[in-house]
């Protein structure tokens, strides 16, 4: 009998299992310095995200008093809490109109944001594009 010190055993995992062993390692592995391409498109999405966010939140918080107006008006949950008719109707009025003014300054308040933002974010961006447009 030969003796076979070299031999070595070697298995290969499936696509599947590569995928899944790639993934695991990139959580672990140290993260490399973005480029200046990624950093760019990071900036750009970050100043209309902000704004986004905030008229986003105007704006349902404006919809959802709209609706807790028509309810007052249009169901008898005022009654329920011990007001009158008259009463209801100008709680559910004065809520309504609350809820429309806060649903139509979400866009001025998201472009007012964007203004903002893009003010205190422009130099970084203007320096990064001088340099991928060398």
């Amino acid at each position: 009998m030969e003796k076979r010190e070299n031999e070595t055993f070697h298995y290969t995992y499936s696509a599947k299992q590569q995928e899944e062993i790639k993934t695991i390692r990139e959580r672990y592995a140290v993260p490399e310095e973005e480029d200046k391409m990624t950093r760019l498109r990071r900036l750009d999405a970050s100043v209309t995200k902000k704004a986004a966010e905030a008229a986003l939140v105007m704006g349902i918080v404006g919809a959802l008093l709209l609706g807790c107006g028509m309810s007052l008006i249009m169901t008898d949950i005022g009654e329920m809490m011990g007001m009158q008719g008259l009463e209801v109707m100008l709680a559910g009025i004065i809520i309504g109109v609350i809820g429309i003014a806060l649903v139509c300054c979400a866009y001025p308040i998201y472009n007012r944001i964007l203004r903002k933002e893009r003010k205190k974010i422009a130099p970084e961006i203007i320096m990064l594009t001088d340099e991928l447009m060398k």
